[in-house]
């Protein structure tokens, strides 16, 4: 019993042993104080940071922040929501690029202000891209955004499969919604602006705007509509690839990238015996309407961005390595594998990834601008049927009430309002 001990320990002390070496050769020419940098005061801080944690990093004002929201697949996971990109400039802007089921509460936790996360390009109308457009509306609605949202997005081969169409009738479905919170809160935040592009723009300007040029062309998935993104700001460009099969758009046009994110698929065999498919839907998905790993490296190795981002795959301890080493064959850049709240540092000098650290009990930031008052003169959306059926509390309410208005300075006229 005692040699088995003892073998015991020998074997835990070689293992960590091991793992102290594999750490050295993972960060060549770094000491063991790198990941926080060394702290000689007890009140103080570390100097470095190996993650990122919202609101305590000043953006420089010569640097771009790319962090994904969502990096998955359209069944829904806890660990991993549907596709959404959130690039922030040097110059304050904060822009989105898809806002896909499940996305939005990862937004949530990076603690950033509604009324500055009012912009999103949207590169094609499948829920995994756009399905958390409405969490977004009204969340942001409810946190006191005081303005309208901005939506850009591509056309369709017809009306009926353009992101005008999309928006607005999304807006019919949700027209209860958009009717109470009218009434009770204020109208002005629940509006939406939409843009619509033509989606057979090749390099077209669909933004510009504060020093930013958005441009999009073509690409292939599903059927007609789908598009690419490229962003250009400050001598930088970041090029956001939507879904699609590999195409000769995106060859030329990312070309120069600080950043270039593109898909790479599942393999086919992960289709079939994770996901449940059919093998002939396994093997078209990887030829036709998405991108293998393979694929994805032939296409870097011809872009060389100076680093390339893969996403839309379930990153699991199971399945990313299957991906990895697909795109290792073709190529042998800088290269991410995404996953939900990794970030990138884009400097000239380099490119830094790292995770995001954020709470799951986020709360609301507050904004700059105060949040709007009622619109007294819409029309309460209760009728008489309902209002008779309410129970009487005045007697308990009373007592904070009266306290609650007298610390903020409240009348009965701000009581009012959609009643």
């Amino acid at each position: 019993m005692i040699r088995r001990i003892t073998l015991s320990l020998l074997l835990l002390t070689a293992v960590a042993l091991v793992f102290a070496l594999v750490t050295v050769i993972i960060l060549p020419g770094q000491t063991a104080e790198a990941a926080g940098g060394k702290v000689t005061d007890p009140l103080g801080v570390a100097p470095q940071r190996y993650a990122y944690f919202p609101g305590t990093e000043e953006l420089g004002r010569d640097e771009i922040r790319l962090i994904a929201c969502g990096t998955g697949m359209p069944s829904a996971r806890r660990s991993q929501a549907a596709t959404c990109f959130l690039v922030e400039l040097g110059n304050g802007d904060k822009l989105l690029f898809d806002i896909g089921s499940g996305s939005h509460a990862n937004l949530q936790g990076l603690m950033i202000p509604a009324d500055f996360l009012t912009k999103i390009f949207l590169t094609h109308l499948h829920t995994d891209h756009w399905g958390d457009l409405t969490s977004l509306w009204a969340g942001g609605w409810t946190a006191g955004r005081t303005g309208p949202l901005q939506v850009w997005g591509p056309s369709g081969a017809r009306e009926d499969m353009g992101t005008a169409y999309a928006v607005k009738n999304m807006l019919k479905a949700y027209n209860w919604d958009y009717m109470t919170r009218a009434a009770i809160i204020n109208p002005a935040p629940g509006e939406i602006k939409v843009t619509e592009f033509d989606y057979k723009g090749v390099n077209e300007v669909i933004y510009q705007e504060n020093g930013v040029t958005i441009r999009s062309w073509p690409a292939i998935h599903a059927g007609d509509g789908p598009i690419s993104f490229s962003l250009e700001w400050n001598g930088y460009k970041v090029v956001i690839g939507g879904d699609t099969a590999p195409n000769k758009w995106f060859l030329e046009y990312a070309k120069d990238a600080d950043l270039a994110v593109h898909e790479a698929f599942m393999t086919s065999k992960t289709f079939v015996e994770k996901y449940g498919q059919p093998p002939q839907l396994a093997a078209r998905i990887n030829l036709t309407f998405h991108t293998s790993a393979q694929a994805f490296g032939k296409i870097m190795s011809t872009v060389r961005p100076r680093h390339a981002v893969a996403y839309h795959f379930f990153n699991d301890e199971d399945t990313r390595y299957q991906v990895y080493e697909g795109i290792r064959e073709t190529y042998d850049g800088p290269l991410s594998m995404a996953d939900d709240n990794m970030v990138w540092n884009i400097t000239r000098d380099k490119i830094t990834e790292r995770m995001v650290i954020s709470p799951d009990d986020a709360w609301d930031v507050p904004g700059p601008n105060r949040p709007l008052p009622p619109d007294r003169s819409r029309k309460s959306e209760y009728t008489k049927f309902t209002l008779e059926g309410r129970f009487d509390t005045s007697d308990v309410d009373g007592v904070w009430l009266k306290s609650f208005m007298e610390e903020y300075g409240l009348t009965e006229e701000d009581l009012k309002g959609g009643e």
